[in-house]
């Protein structure tokens, strides 16, 4: 009789237990993003665009519940619509994300009166890879070099999207740097359109990531045709290929360009390392942030990513959220002098 109370006693308690972690369990299984949609807000379009569809094809799986990711263009203004969205309209729930401009900050740095966000508060959760940029030039132009560019009395005129866009930024980085000088023509939609632009002639020059320039059209086309050249990229190192092509420290260098402009200079290509830079909108819970970056990491590593990165020529050298953290900060607490500097080249 001992035994089977025993034996009952330890049955009972058994399915009791059992029954006490039954909410734990369904909620385990049950999770936040199950049956949800998570969408990935693009600002800029172009290469942008492809790296947050590639990123939403795969970062899904690695979330508990499997969520649908989807992205959702919303251009204009070289990304700022679309930063001003995700951080005071959207809903800070960890289903809207934004893949912006990596130089948007520079927006908020230079205290641009269209900007409606704290770059420092966005939920960080990692970029897939870092980018120098390169400014190119129609090869049927008189613009050969930046020497060029220095000796020329009429100013190339550059496409660009907006204040925060790479061509906007590297002509007023030239221009502080080495007295280079360019006409910004801006208001283009994306990239795309800008490109188009530069075909047509509308404008001459445009600058962009040096990895949205290789191994895709129409730049292959034009490379095939000799239709353009390259004048500078801004990269510490050059380029696999761009051996030919100066970096900016490089010629920093031989124009002996002052230590302040080098330091404003530095802060604002800061923006290629944050790279293609993934965010959430500020005050998304810690908990569905750190599932969010520990989702984009796991993606990153995915052999299937990485097969089609592979592809479709698209490097993967990721930064974690932590690193974008620091980095922001850096970037945002400089000197007042280098702030200045930096407010001075941009904020016209």
């Amino acid at each position: 009789m001992k035994g089977r109370t025993a034996s009952f006693t330890t049955a009972v308690f058994l399915l009791g237990s059992l029954l006490g972690f039954l909410p734990t369990l369904e909620a385990q299984t049950d999770p936040f993003f199950k049956g949800k949609t998570i969408k990935i807000i693009g600002g800029s379009g172009g290469f942008y665009e492809s790296w947050a569809r590639l990123i939403a094809r795969h970062m899904e799986k690695h979330i508990p519940g499997n969520p649908n990711i989807i992205v959702q263009p919303m251009l204009g203004a070289g990304s700022l619509i679309a930063a001003n969205y995700v951080y005071g309209v959207a809903k800070p729930d960890g289903l809207t994300l934004g893949m912006f401009l990596n130089t948007i900050y520079l927006d908020q740095l230079v205290g641009r009166k269209e900007v409606q966000f704290s770059a420092e508060k966005f939920g960080w959760i990692g970029s897939p890879v870092g980018e120098a940029m390169i400014l190119y030039m129609r090869a049927d132009t008189p613009y050969k070099s930046i020497a060029d560019i220095i000796k020329a009395k009429e100013p190339p005129k550059c496409g660009a999207t907006g204040t925060a866009s790479s061509s906007y930024i590297l002509a007023m980085l030239l221009e502080e740097t080495v007295g280079a000088k360019f006409t910004s023509v801006l208001g283009y939609q994306g990239s795309g359109d800008t490109d188009m632009a530069v075909e047509k002639g509308e404008v001459v020059c445009r600058a962009h990531n040096v990895s949205a320039h290789f191994g895709r059209e129409p730049f292959d086309n034009w490379h095939k045709k000799g239709f353009d050249r390259h004048i500078v990229q801004t990269g510490r190192k050059r380029d696999s290929n761009l051996k030919d092509t100066p970096t900016l420290y490089e010629l920093m260098d031989q124009h002996k360009t002052p230590e302040l402009s080098r330091r404003a200079a530095q802060v604002i290509l800061a923006g290629g390392e944050f790279g293609r830079p993934l965010v959430a909108t500020p005050g998304t819970p810690p908990e569905r942030l750190n599932i969010l970056r520990e989702a984009l990491a796991k993606a990153l590593k995915d052999p299937e990513l990485l097969a089609e990165a592979k592809k479709s020529k698209m490097d993967v050298d990721p930064a974690t959220a932590e690193e974008l953290q620091t980095l922001i900060k850096e970037v945002m607490n400089q000197p007042k002098e280098v702030n200045e500097r930096v407010r001075k080249l941009l904020g016209n």
